[in-house]
């Protein structure tokens, strides 16, 4: 009867190796047993023991692979903080956890909305049909004025040309797919650009301009999670008032730096959640920085760690879970194509080293190899697949 039992073995930072083998007194009762018959001698075969009673089963030839698992933490990711360049006084702020999409409004300033948008550009300027003048603009134009009047000579003022850039045909591209339409989407913000802006800004119920003010407008590459607010109501609005993250759950294992091989963009992981449900994930990115591991064993002595971030397609299997301690399960080593038996068939003989104990009683001598789920890869002159072993009882 087998008897199998958890092994785990400390492979850095929060890290254990799971290796399913037979107990460790049940092993030493088996060599001791064998042992004491004293078969040996450095031949692949041995005498005959005398007959008990055992069950037998074939070695058989099969795929091994070693699991390692390694603690991670569930969540939505790192909070980040949302760019708001709006200035004045924080009138309302969202519910956290709460999802804003395109077109919500992330936060009120002075009783004005700021609204989400999606894109990569960051909202560095007014969007209008005629562009402020450059500080020292005035000034200069002044000076200019000045020394015509003393030479009887005027210049008409340089005519400035409508606002361009990628920055607009991103805004356009917003306003378009929130239904505001009646202007080409491109780096130009025209007069029908103009005409959207004071539909949508009806719809916000905000004073109708036709611009767009560098506060008015927050971009983000697509939905976002509401994290922790840094200002209470009625605060002056800054820098970190409001924090976000991605809307799917995933997990960051801070894995140790030098057994981090398993960390491969894509590689498949198991994800064992809080109430022991299992889900399937893949490796998203690894850190390229190092940081100071916690210290293990109870010592000062400190790993370096690299995070780990594991994506979860399936996030309906995910269930109520929104954050919490996880253990992530990863192939280790792999031994294909071997001759396997359970390692409770092993048995020690007395010149040293690991056997089999034929059906007919004999002994083999065999090498063994890779551990994992209870069975043990051998190899030996003398074995061959088909072959029945006996498991000592």
């Amino acid at each position: 009867m087998e008897n199998e039992t958890d092994l785990d073995e400390e492979r850095g930072p929060r890290g254990r190796r799971r290796f399913l083998v037979v107990a460790g007194v049940a092993v030493v009762a088996a060599v001791a047993v064998t042992g004491a018959l004293g078969f040996g001698g450095g031949r692949d075969e041995g005498p005959k023991a005398p007959p008990r009673a055992s069950s037998t089963v074939p070695v058989t030839r099969a795929t091994l692979t070693e699991r390692t698992s390694v603690d991670g933490a569930l969540g939505y990711g790192p909070e980040i903080p949302l760019p708001v360049k709006a200035t004045g006084t924080v009138t309302w702020l969202p519910v956290s956890g709460t999802t804003a999409e395109r077109g919500d409004t992330l936060l009120r300033v002075d009783d004005r909305p700021t609204v989400l948008l999606y894109g990569a550009l960051p909202m560095y300027r007014d969007l209008t049909l005629t562009p402020a003048a450059p500080e020292g603009d005035e000034a200069e134009g002044a000076d200019e004025a000045e020394g015509s009047e003393e030479s009887g000579k005027g210049a008409p003022p340089a005519a400035q040309g409508p606002v361009r850039g990628m920055d607009v045909m991103q805004f356009e591209t917003n306003l378009a797919a929130l239904g505001y339409t009646g202007f080409t989407v491109d780096e130009t913000f025209t007069r029908g650009t103009a005409a959207a802006v004071e539909r949508w800004q009806m719809s916000l119920g905000l004073p109708q301009t036709g611009s767009v003010g560098v506060g008015d407008v927050i971009y983000s590459a697509g939905r976002i999670r509401i994290g922790r607010s840094g200002v209470r109501l009625g605060a002056a609005v800054g820098e970190g008032a409001l924090t976000y993250t991605g809307t799917t759950r995933k997990v960051v294992v801070n894995a140790s730096a030098s057994e981090a091989s398993w960390a491969v963009h894509g590689a498949g992981v198991t994800i064992q959640l809080p109430d022991e449900t299992r889900v399937k994930g893949r490796v998203a990115s690894v850190g390229r920085q190092a940081n100071e591991g916690e210290g293990s064993g109870g010592t000062d002595e400190r790993a370096a760690t690299v995070p780990v971030t594991v994506t979860i397609k399936d996030q309906k299997a995910v269930g109520k879970w929104e954050s919490g301690p996880v253990t992530v399960e990863y192939v280790g080593r792999r031994a294909e194509n071997v001759l396997t038996v359970p390692v409770a068939a092993l048995v020690a003989l007395a010149e040293g080293g690991h056997g089999l104990e034929k059906a007919d009683g004999t002994f083999v001598a065999v090498k063994t190899g890779l551990f994992a789920d209870g069975d043990v890869e051998v190899s030996g002159p003398a074995v061959r697949e088909g072959l029945k072993v006996r498991i000592p009882e």
